[in-house]
């Protein structure tokens, strides 16, 4: 049976000793001997975001955790900046709306990144401003924002700096507590190399402050809930129990590493994927492209989707399509979690036979070559 080769931005490939650990008869939440894992889990995942604040765990999606974000420190009426440069960007005003927080729209070209200055101008324009919501990396443009420099601009007011870094966490800088991050929001199917279902939430001393004076509806989301079940190493709610057991895995693995090597590594792919693209004709399409995934312009006159769907046929590798109005026009390859160098080369070699297939002018091999010189 071939190999196939998983280079989406989430899920992305599982280690097989984590698979092997979530494998493990399964064991009943409210006992010592979940809870210890759980713990466990927590805390070095606190080395992962680099913090020392509260660190919550939900049986959700990312988006879950965006949502936590929002109804936990703002009230209805209350006016905030959110930064759109994709989908997910998008997506924080999106929840926003629904609670009737009035969003104040940057809207920065897709595929580049804000301009803190921009940001600065709108906070003096909006001086009742509550929070600024952001990317990390924002997955459907595969854009890295400059979020030291953001937290900057925000950490001098009162309003909280919140930050997705559902698909940057593990893969590109980041630096929850020296970077002033209030709210940084994760999910657990991207660095975090488990399946999909469990999000994050750390929450600093400011946006407690926040938290009690908030008016939103919350029930399953509610940060006071998670606070005091945190006091037994606890949740409020039933845990995603092999999931929290995969993840201690996981984060064992990358913390044995190191947190700053890992994101080393991810670079190194991506840069190499990258140099592999150039040398057999390709264009990337972010101005800031990230570390976790790179997404790249299909030559002229080809679709995107058409090639995604030849890749994962015919040569087993699964590539990620664009969003929006860059459906067909580009494709995303991750180089996060369960990424390695076997993921990187083969899914280069598959993307040079099915470019070849579609019609595309290189020389065979050359993107094998550049990537080998970085990797």
């Amino acid at each position: 049976m071939n190999k196939k080769y998983l280079m989406t931005p989430g899920p992305t490939p599982v280690p097989e000793d984590i698979r092997l650990e979530m494998a493990k008869p399964i064991i009943h939440h409210r006992t010592k001997e979940y809870q210890a894992i759980f713990k466990e889990a927590t805390e070095g995942l606190k080395k992962i975001f680099k913090t020392s604040n509260d660190l919550f765990t939900f049986t959700s999606s990312g988006t879950g955790a965006m949502e936590a974000s929002i109804v936990n420190v703002l009230s209805a009426g209350d006016k905030i900046i959110v930064v759109r440069g994709g989908k997910f960007g998008e997506r924080f005003g999106d929840i926003a709306k629904a609670y009737g927080v009035e969003v104040v729209p940057i809207d920065v070209e897709w595929g580049t990144g804000p301009d803190p200055e921009i940001i600065r101008d709108a906070l003096k324009k909006n001086p009742g401003v509550k929070a600024v919501y952001t990317t990390l990396c924002e997955t459907s443009t595969a854009t890295v924002f400059n979020i030291k420099a953001i937290g900057e601009v925000v950490r001098a007011i009162d309003a909280l700096f919140v930050v997705d870094a559902i698909s940057g966490l593990g893969a590109d800088e980041f630096e929850n507590d020296k970077w002033a991050v209030d709210i940084a929001v994760c999910g657990s199917q991207k660095g975090l190399m488990i399946p999909p279902g469990l999000a994050f939430c750390s929450v600093s001393e400011k946006a407690w402050k926040a938290v009690e004076t908030s008016r939103l509806p919350k029930f399953y989301f509610n940060f006071k809930k998670y606070k005091k079940a945190w006091l037994d190493a606890d949740t409020p709610f039933t845990s995603a129990i092999t999931l929290v057991i995969g993840l201690k895995k996981a984060i064992e693995r990358i913390n044995a590493q190191g947190i700053d090597s890992v994101i080393a590594e991810h670079g190194s792919q991506a840069r190499a994927f990258r140099e592999a693209c150039k040398a057999i004709g390709l264009t990337v399409f972010s101005k800031s492209p990230s570390s976790g995934v790179t997404g790249v312009n299909t030559p002229a006159g080809m679709n995107a989707d058409d090639l995604i769907k030849l890749l994962k046929t015919e040569f087993g590798v699964t590539f990620a399509p664009g969003q929006e109005h860059l459906k067909g026009k580009i494709f995303r390859c991750a180089h996060m979690g369960g990424i390695d160098r076997e993921h990187t080369i083969e899914a280069i070699k598959a993307l040079e036979m099915a470019l070849s297939k579609s019609g595309h002018k290189f020389t065979i091999g050359a993107g094998v070559v550049a990537a080998e010189k970085i990797l």
